[in-house]
């Protein structure tokens, strides 16, 4: 399948602002609270390089390095910012394991006799699509294949809703247009500079089937993990085969001129336009899926490059734009997923990704 890797955007950087707390500095001057600054260092390393990627407590006025921190921040956050000790960080709260719970918050459809009827011809097309033999000329996109425990679903479903509540992101499975952003008849895919592949009827086809099952409760075999280093992070809870369909990138839809300053670190490119006015990127800050949850190599370094198991791809479906993220190998269960963040740009800043 031919493809063209999506871009994302990176979010321009700036010195950290210097902390509001005045508690430690009020009585100084300002050339005296300038020298304060340009000796602050690293609570962590203890040096004080890499000025431009060292940030202030606003409470402590302590000094951290993005790439010290664990997580690590990509970029400045934008507002005020308070180190791990000062921000009272609560211990991570877990989802009930409570069916009823979890239906309601992915808006599960309720089991009725049509809709089981639907899913036994669902599993029907998806066994008899497996077991076609790709073609090298064309090689057709592959649904997720769910994990046959019911159980075992609802700790899948419950791992992400544990991710989605503590960042404070209501879930969503669709591209979303709010009032007072990008309308959804911006959304479309023959805007795209230099053209955009079209998705293929069968492979829409797909697309629509996982879809569907994901209505259902019929979830993708993924699991979200905190990591330490990397934050929530999502892994392969059984073998995925290469060219599966691992999810949408979803959010809301904006135009990039609106977001141009916006600190998010998950917005990923939709439409890079000819016009730059008419280029859309999504968000998911407020709204989104598994996607968000799934981290970037490092593009630096050989070791970063090798662990890409998943591409980010941009399709023309029905005329407005999707993005697909897409198994670029064979996964197996306990590998972590990660894609390249930059396709083309080369402009988010991945050097100390893990």
């Amino acid at each position: 399948m031919a493809s063209s890797q999506t871009r994302t955007l990176r979010r321009r950087r700036t010195q950290a602002s210097k902390p509001i707390s005045q508690s430690p500095l009020k009585s100084l001057s300002k050339s005296q609270i300038d020298g304060y600054y340009s000796d602050a260092v690293c609570e962590e390393c203890g040096s004080g390089d890499a000025a431009d990627e060292l940030l202030l407590c606003d409470k402590c006025d302590r000094g951290f390095h993005l790439f010290c921190l664990r997580p690590i921040i990509v970029s400045v956050p934008k507002g005020p910012w308070f180190c791990p000790t000062c921000s009272s960080q609560k211990k991570l709260k877990y989802f009930p394991l409570v069916q009823t719970k979890i239906v309601d918050f992915f808006r599960i459809q309720r089991s009725t006799e049509s809709t089981q009827k639907l899913n036994y011809e669902s599993q029907k097309r998806r066994k008899r699509s497996s077991s076609l033999v790709v073609s090298k000329k064309k090689r057709k996109l592959l649904p997720f294949n769910p994990t046959e425990d019911p159980l075992r679903r609802m700790e899948q479903m419950a791992s992400l809703a544990t991710a989605l509540t503590a960042t404070r992101t209501e879930f969503s499975n669709e591209l979303t247009y709010i009032p007072g952003m990008a309308p959804k008849s911006a959304n479309r895919a023959v805007l795209e500079h230099g053209g955009m592949q079209v998705l293929s009827k069968e492979d829409t086809e797909t697309l629509n089937l996982c879809k569907s099952m994901m209505g259902r409760g019929e979830w993708p075999p993924l699991m979200v993990v905190f990591d330490p280093k990397e934050g929530f992070t999502v892994e392969a809870d059984r073998f995925i085969k290469d060219l599966t369909i691992i999810t949408e990138y979803v959010g809301d839809v904006d135009y990039l001129k609106n977001r141009e300053n916006d600190e998010g670190d998950s917005m990923m490119t939709l439409i890079s336009a000819k016009e730059p006015l008419r280029s859309l990127v999504i968000c998911p800050d407020k709204r989104g899926n598994i996607a968000r949850f799934i981290n970037g190599i490092n593009n630096h370094t050989p070791d970063g490059k090798k662990k890409q198991n998943v591409k980010c791809v941009r399709f023309d479906v029905n005329g407005e734009c999707r993005v697909l993220l897409i198994a670029s190998r064979d996964i197996p269960k306990g590998e972590r997923l990660y894609y390249d963040y930059n396709g083309y740009e080369n402009e988010y800043p991945t050097q100390h990704f893990v």
